[in-house]
């Protein structure tokens, strides 16, 4: 039994239910959990004495680990390739070089992407993985989530159309869809947990309206309802994909997934650019839940994602970093300034506020992952926070208002992460893998891959 005191706080965002802030705060933790949260000065003096690791955190910022709800790891291995196009085209270009990858490419990707999310402040990150070449697996990526410390909701993907039946990708890189269901079953057997604290979670996740069928479709959703796992996949990114679903299947991307049992709470899309009114609607009668990828739709020109109208209507948002190679970043606290600031570009100064902002990218994604133990500091709570200095350069003139420092201000790299009460990030080093040697073995991969 390990016990973590932070003492001190000069700021403490617990994003609990009163949205609460505390000067000179304290969290204790023992184990995995959050056991008090409260002001320095009550800590009793039997939990001070028995913490193994104190840290004081009185020029800190502290608040919930970030949430990223859509990614995809493989694709730090592409950076900045097809620079100037939309999203058909760029996954044309990208598809030959992604069919080069193996196992150990996709392991090394999944180190460089998740410590590169830990050091924005992602504490639990979904990732998407739809293509498994050379003997690739989901088992890579899950084993580098377990060495580096971040909680990780695998998400098994899958494409079963290629070209040659109508379908977006080559068929060099789509695989059989009993190969699929019957590799699904394997992963979410051998590493789900369903338990309250879990570290790695599995979920179905077929790729694409236009890169599976609609058989897949109901088959991967009537094996997670059996196994009780949730259900992912791309919809409504770009007008292309309106015109795929109406050519192949007569309706629009979300009529779509309706007719394929793909709405519930057990559900979330990436992107979900292009809705009308009665799909929003619809999304918040079922509490289908949607993944917000503001860099990676503005990149690729897909368009600006209603998410004013959609937490409007109770529709569950999170925030999503989406592949590397189509936002070439992933840092999550840019992607809740670039949310913020993308929605107030469409007239409302006030159209997604600070707070909202980060509300997305903590409690917004805990409720669209099917969490109920993170995205807020409270007792009883999955022991996850980050910590920023206060005292910086950057946050300059912001001392009165540090919880809007956070997102108005330039996004800065974590001081302190805590996963699952363990020190990850500690003065903004991370301290379970060595960073150099992963970047260097990636960058090695990543150019034998683009030069072929």
């Amino acid at each position: 039994m390990s016990t973590l005191l932070i003492r001190n706080i000069q700021n403490l965002i617990t994003l609990n239910a009163d949205r609460q802030q505390l000067a000179d705060g304290a969290i204790f933790v023992r184990d995995n959990f959050i056991e008090y949260v409260g002001p320095t000065a009550d800590l009793s003096p039997e939990r001070v004495a028995e913490a193994d690791r104190g840290i004081d955190a009185r020029e800190m910022i502290i608040l919930p680990g970030l949430v990223n709800t859509h990614h995809h790891l493989y694709q730090t291995l592409t950076r900045c390739i097809a620079v100037d196009s939309g999203l058909f085209n760029w996954l044309k270009t990208l598809y030959p070089i992604w069919a080069r990858m193996d196992g150990e490419a996709v392991y090394a990707s999944a180190l460089t992407g998740m410590a590169e999310l830990i050091l924005s402040g992602c504490t639990t990150s979904s990732d998407h993985l739809y293509l498994f070449p050379n003997g690739a697996r989901l088992d890579d990526e899950i084993r580098a989530a377990l060495e580096i410390g971040l909680r990780f909701h695998a998400a098994r993907g899958s494409m079963s159309l290629g070209e040659s039946k109508g379908g977006l990708p080559p068929d060099s890189v789509v695989e059989s869809e009993d190969a699929i269901l019957k590799d699904c079953v394997r992963v979410i057997e051998t590493f789900h947990d369903p338990k309250p604290g879990a570290l790695i979670r599995v979920v179905v996740a077929p790729c694409s309206p236009f890169s599976v069928t609609q058989d897949l479709m109901r088959e991967a959703a009537a094996l997670a309802r059996q196994y009780k796992v949730q259900l992912h996949t791309h919809l409504a990114e770009t007008f292309d994909e309106d015109d795929f679903c109406q050519q192949m299947f007569g309706v629009l991307p979300v009529e779509y997934a309706e007719q394929v049992n793909w709405l519930g709470d057990d559900v979330w899309y990436a992107h979900s650019v292009h809705l009308r009114p009665q799909d929003i609607d619809l999304m918040a009668r079922t509490q289908t839940g949607a993944a917000h990828c503001p860099t990676s739709n503005m990149r690729l020109a897909s368009g600006i994602a209603p998410i004013r109208a959609m937490i409007d209507a109770g529709v569950p948002v999170g925030l999503g970093v989406d592949g590397s190679a189509s936002n070439d970043g992933s840092h999550m606290l840019a992607e809740a300034r670039q949310a913020m600031l993308l929605q107030r570009v469409l007239g409302n100064p006030a159209g997604l506020t600070g707070l909202e902002a980060l509300e997305l990218a903590t409690l917004g994604g805990a409720k669209v992952l099917g969490r109920d133990d993170i995205g807020s500091i409270e007792p009883g709570k999955c022991a996850d926070f980050i910590g920023f200095n206060a005292n910086r350069l950057d946050y300059a003139g912001a001392q009165h208002d540090l919880q809007s420092a956070l997102v108005f201000c330039a996004p800065q790299r974590v001081d302190l992460s805590v996963i699952n009460g363990r020190i990850v990030v500690e003065d903004g080093e991370l301290r379970t893998v060595d960073v150099r040697h992963v970047m260097e073995r990636h960058n090695k991969i990543s150019m034998k891959l683009i030069n072929g």
